[in-house]
């Protein structure tokens, strides 16, 4: 969106980057051939070959197609030729009697309103049924695309971003799926019809044909005119409002920045410069789009003054009849569209293929974590989580995490504490296998997690994170997310257990009431209690709490605190925390340093050794703003999330 220029500035540079593009198209259109060859080379026909088998299912469908477009092409032939007939062989023959020229000229009119009605029926067939194919096309292509994104690897589809993926969903699906129809149904239609309404003209007449076919290089010149001159300013257009639409989107998504920076003004008048440009664009390639047309007007009546005054002549020299006149002027408008198809085929395309691309390529990426095929399923109980020799490296001889082992019996509370980069957060990734060891394993009861069935194994998982991902739905589908098969009665309950329903209550529709995109209308805390809920519905054996009670307030924090002591009963268990107050009671602390366990142990062991843990602690207490809170982290205390009483 321009910031600094005005809408007439915007506009200016506009026309003169379209002045020197036409200087620079004089050296492409001597390339025009390469531009062919390049659209059908082999990487691009392995696409077609791919997009041919996704149509394979339809091919009686596609043949029907042919087949009704084959009917209809012909219906549209049969219509002038009755004219032609009716005035030369009944209204002008004399030699007829009045009452047999009545009787055929009654006929044919019954048989030209049925050939119209076939006409119509067919062209209403062949649209509808071509629509429905791409439907279907588009319904199949969507839902793989759809299916095999939810599979991809955290890290693609990251790599693709949100706008990527709706970007190949949305647009790249329809783009494709309009292959069959500009590559195939267009180019034969307008290949049939021309052939076809040529041959006929030409029998009928090969010298008002001539005339009438005159208009085909005039009619390529237009359309080539129209491509180079038109569709360049609609794909400016098309550009511009993409970012300006972008920049609204990301406006709004951040309105408390702009209003705490009072910003509201300025962001005014960049929007309003955008559209005001993009309104004189608009104008420009409307005057543009008009100045085509009336050549084409000109076009189409040259041809049919060419026809009638040429005919006329011929007429007079006994070389040609009325009908033969009124047939050719039928048949010479039926041979602009065709043509203006076969020119619109080459871009669109194009545009298909260059869809099909970034479509392929990611229906054929592998999906994350495909199940072995000896996998088996992740057994219910969990006895132990043994880390045997593990590392893990996003880039290749850049490793996170480094020898890390260490044996989790069933049902223990893990803290993992370190700075900021220790791999925390990375090592319960590993836990919940969004990524998988690049050496050594992780084994549940003896098994390597990567033997396992994927789906199986993740049943037995819950997360509470900070950032907490709620949906945008009423409270009580946010709840049951994890467990769709729960009753009103588990999802209150589960309320319950993480001091939830007491809140929900208060709402306006109380579990039926809508939270907003992100729980948006609801506080953190409250946010932070239904995510502790869908943990406690989902009722895991492994639990990741991924620093769950972080800046709250004392009074949310009190309640979550009491919440999780509730979720963490008879469950194995792993904390992330930069409070270290709140794990001082763990079974096990590990404290990690560039990917490495560097200290192992309770809190009271830790704090004898007088190493990492104890700094850690040490600087925290003279950190808090008070000395009650500074004391407390020296002494131990009695922890009502972690203590033995809370889990048991």
């Amino acid at each position: 969106m321009p910031t600094t220029q005005t809408s007439r500035q915007d506009y200016r540079e506009f026309r003169d980057s379209l002045r020197k593009q036409r200087v620079d198209d004089g050296a492409r259109r001597k390339d025009v051939a390469a531009s062919w060859r390049q659209l059908f080379n082999e990487k691009n026909a392995g696409y077609v070959r791919n997009y041919l088998r996704w149509l394979y299912p339809h091919r009686f469908a596609i043949a029907g197609l042919f087949a009704l477009i084959v009917i209809s092409t012909g219906l549209q032939l049969v219509s002038p030729l009755l004219v032609r007939y009716m005035v030369d062989d009944v209204l002008l023959d004399q030699s007829l009697p009045r009452a047999e020229r009545l009787t055929v000229l009654n006929l044919l009119g019954v048989a030209l309103l049925v050939a119209f009605g076939l006409m119509a029926f067919t062209t209403f067939l062949t649209n509808f049924r071509q629509r429905l194919l791409s439907i279907r096309v588009t319904l199949a292509l969507r839902r793989s695309l759809f299916d095999r994104l939810l599979r991809l690897p955290l890290q693609k589809l990251s790599d693709m971003k949100t706008g990527g993926i709706l970007s190949r969903l949305t647009g790249d699906v329809d783009s494709a799926s309009r292959f069959l129809e500009t590559a195939v149904f267009q180019p034969g239609i307008a290949v049939l019809r021309l052939l076809t309404a040529g041959g006929t003209i030409m029998v009928l007449n090969w010298r008002l044909g001539l005339v009438a076919l005159a208009v085909i290089p005039a009619a390529i010149l237009l359309t080539y005119v129209a491509a180079q001159r038109v569709r360049p300013v609609f794909s400016r257009i098309r550009m511009d409002m993409s970012r300006i639409d972008g920049r609204v989107g990301e406006l709004f998504s951040g309105v408390r920045v702009v209003r705490a920076f009072g910003r509201e003004a300025s962001e005014r008048r960049n929007y309003f410069r955008g559209r005001n440009a993009i309104v004189r664009k608009e104008l420009f390639s409307e005057r543009r789009s008009l100045g085509l047309m009336t050549s084409w007007t000109i076009v189409n009546g040259g041809v049919t003054l060419a026809i009638a005054w040429y005919g006329g002549y011929l007429y007079m020299d006994a070389r040609a009849s009325v009908g033969d006149i009124m047939a050719l002027q039928s048949y010479s408008m039926l041979l602009l569209a065709p043509l203006t198809q076969l020119a619109n085929t080459f871009t669109q395309t194009q545009q298909s293929i260059a869809a099909m691309e970034r479509l392929f390529d990611v229906l054929d990426m592998p999906e994350d974590k495909p199940d072995a095929p000896d996998a088996i399923n992740a057994s219910t109980d969990v006895r132990e989580i043994v880390f045997d020799g593990v590392e893990f490296e996003y880039r290749k001889g850049q490793p996170v995490l480094k020898d890390i082992n260490v044996v989790v019996p069933g049902g223990t509370v893990v803290a993992l504490v370190g700075r900021s980069g220790a791999g925390k957060t990375t090592l319960t990734d590993l836990v919940a296998r969004f990524n998988d060891p690049s050496r050594g394993a992780i084994r549940l009861n003896g098994t390597d997690i990567r033997k396992l069935r994927l789906r199986t194994y993740r049943a037995l998982l819950a997360i509470v994170q900070q950032d907490v991902f709620l949906f945008d739905g009423s409270v009580r589908d946010n709840i049951a997310y994890g467990n769709r098969t729960a009753t009103p009665a588990d999802v209150e309950e589960a309320a319950r257990r993480a001091n939830a329903h007491e809140f929900i209550c208060k709402l306006p529709e109380g579990y039926d009431t809508l939270i907003g995109e992100r729980g948006v209308k609801l506080s953190g805390g409250q946010q932070q209690r239904l995510s502790i809920a869908r943990a406690i519905l989902r009722k895991p054996q492994i639990l990741v709490l991924d620093e769950a009670t972080s800046n709250l307030d004392s009074e949310s924090e009190q309640l979550i605190q009491a919440s999780i002591a509730t979720l963490l009963a008879g469950r194995t268990t792993f904390v992330i925390a930069h409070r270290l107050s709140t794990v001082r009671q763990a079974d096990m602390i590990l404290v990690l340093e560039d990917g490495r366990i560097v200290e192992r142990g309770t809190h009271a062991t830790l704090m004898e050794r007088r190493g990492k843990y104890f700094e850690m602690v040490e600087r925290q207490m003279w950190s808090d703003q008070t000395p009650a809170a500074q004391t407390s982290m020296i002494q131990p205390q009695t922890s009502r999330i972690f203590s033995p009483a809370a889990r048991s």
